[in-house]
């Protein structure tokens, strides 16, 4: 088989490209995929993210090494194994980002990713469904992606942390991903009409009614192609069956931050020492694949509240069958809205030159089982969530073996530096602020131990090694840059040194952003296919000229 373009993996970003790369209908496009379909009814539910949390027939369920900064603690890493990748198993939140991140991305060598161009590719893909002032439902822009504004339908409670966030000072703000993206406010999300609006939702489908595209459930690639240091092709496997695939332009590996750099090393490029030990042959010596990782962690703190949250009704049977029903009948009421509700880009300091942390508030409370789901509480209660936007640490994923059914090792390296374990107080004391404001001790009845209103900085980081925990935002393991001693890619996304490969996701970022990062994701694969399509076309020119 022969294709224009060979696509590894139907995530966030593989969905975007499939459909801009077979747009004008005369190239023809291949996705291969390791996971199987999304039509599950806990997928398309807003509040079912609870219930594909460690679901194996969606998730790779990976789990990080033991990590020095967490009291050597194992953190469970859900990564989406289905059709529309971790835009599936998501909560659904659609954040930007600051526009520092992308100007920050240009002057680590990512050249033209400035928050000038990237702004342009945001506004090119949402569809914002928002409520105006007069009540009415209206729509704001023409993109595929449905980014819906759902205060009307959350819950009460959350108005409560908007006042606490006034009884600071804090701004609010109407939108975070808006001309004033700093301040509280309700979050946006990838819903559309109570159901989730998934990359695959609203790229991969469209793009399949062309009939040019074709995608392959299922298909666990095993290694790339590369001949004469250009990637021609790939070869996957489904169930016993192994396939050789060839592409005529480009081979694009858009597996994630953990996938990507294994299915890089796997195929011989990467570490030498690394692939040596494994008894891999090196095609290519590139020191930084797989290094660079870096991720959001956030620390957490469970509530009791002396008001009706979202536990009075969905911590019960009866509230979680009337529920359930409500929402198939209706696709409205509490299923309909994703877990975060309320949250945004504060600074922990008037020293901050820009907003240095976000906060996530929500109207529930629940506790992780043995088997790592999350139940929530029959009482009720609130979370309120921390996280610093702009860690400096960097970890590394790395193969454990040739076998590409072998699950790579993740070290995360958290709080590795001293930046992070500053700005992990930092966090510490917002959350303490918040929740000590009058509005929240209103509404409190007790607080969850560990009580973090009594603790001192020394106690608070502690308290952070001790309990925060990944919220799943990895990043920047091939990450573009200026050469091979900081990259994996040039700022086309382009492997240093191999032909016809690259790699786009939120491996490709140079450094993380500060927020939840499927937006971002989703931005990056739309430049990139542009950028592929105008190589594609200078090529062509080339080849051309007499």
């Amino acid at each position: 088989m022969e294709f224009d373009y060979v696509i590894v993996g139907a995530g966030s970003a593989g969905c975007v490209l499939a459909e801009r790369l077979g747009r004008s209908g005369r190239a023809r496009v291949l996705v291969l995929e390791a996971g199987g379909s999304d039509a599950r009814f806990w997928i398309k539910v807003p509040l079912g993210y609870g219930f594909t949390f460690t679901d194996p027939r969606v998730n790779w369920r990976y789990s990080a090494q033991p990590d020095a900064g967490l009291d050597s603690r194992v953190a469970y890493w859900p990564r989406g194994r289905v059709i529309g990748g971790s835009g599936s198993i998501n909560a659904m939140a659609y954040v930007r980002g600051l526009p520092h991140d992308f100007d920050d991305w240009e002057r680590a060598g990512a050249t033209g990713w400035n928050w000038d161009s990237t702004r342009a590719v945001f506004e090119q893909i949402e569809c914002h469904r928002e409520t105006g002032p007069d009540g009415r439902a209206r729509v704001r822009g023409t993109g595929p992606m449905s980014v819906s504004d759902m205060a009307a339908r959350m819950h009460p409670f959350s108005n409560r942390f908007l006042e606490a966030a006034t009884d600071l000072d804090w701004p609010l703000t109407d939108d975070m991903n808006g001309s004033t993206p700093e301040g509280l406010s309700r979050y946006r999300s990838t819903v559309r009409n109570g159901i989730r609006c998934s990359p695959a939702d609203a790229f991969l489908r469209p793009a399949l009614k062309r009939g040019n595209l074709r995608v392959v459930k299922h298909a666990l690639v095993e290694r790339l192609l590369i001949a004469d240091g250009r990637a021609t092709g790939v070869r996957y496997r489904v169930g016993d069956r192994v396939t050789t695939v060839r592409a005529r332009g480009e081979v694009i590996v858009s597996a994630g931050s953990v996938n990507s750099p294994q299915l890089l090393q796997l195929s011989g490029i990467g570490p030498g020492d690394l692939l040596r030990s494994q008894g891999i042959e090196v095609v290519r010596d590139l020191g930084q694949v797989g290094r660079g990782l870096q991720d959001h962690l956030a620390i957490t703190h469970h509530f009791a509240a002396s008001e009706p949250t979202l536990n009075n009704r969905l911590g019960h049977r009866p509230g979680q069958f009337m529920a359930g029903l409500q929402y198939l009948l209706t696709r409205k009421g509490p299923m309909s809205v994703p877990v975060n509700q309320v949250g945004g880009f504060i600074r922990s300091g008037e020293a901050c030159a820009a907003p240095d942390m976000q906060v996530f508030c929500n109207p529930a409370s629940y506790t992780i089982g043995a088997s790592g789901k999350p139940t929530m509480d029959r009482t009720p209660g609130f979370i309120l969530s921390v996280q610093p936007c702009r860690p400096t640490s960097r970890g590394e994923i790395r193969i454990a073996s040739p076998d590409p059914r072998e699950a790579p090792l993740i070290q995360p390296m958290s709080l590795s530096s001293d930046d992070d374990c500053a700005a992990a107080i930092r966090a510490s004391r917002l959350l303490r602020s918040l929740a000590g404001t009058p509005t929240m001790r209103r509404v409190t009845r007790a607080a969850r131990a560990p009580d973090i209103s009594t603790m001192n900085d020394a106690e608070m980081l502690a308290n952070f090694r001790a309990h925060s925990s990944t919220v799943f935002h990895p990043s920047c393991t091939c990450r573009m840059g200026r050469d091979t001693s900081d990259s994996v890619l040039d700022a086309r996304l382009r492997v240093h040194g191999i032909r016809g490969l690259r790699v786009v996701d939120a491996s490709s970022f140079p450094n993380i952003t500060s927020g939840n990062i499927n937006a971002p994701t989703m931005m990056l694969a739309m430049r990139a296919a542009e950028l592929i399509l105008q190589d594609a076309s200078s090529n062509t020119r080339h080849n051309r000229e007499p």
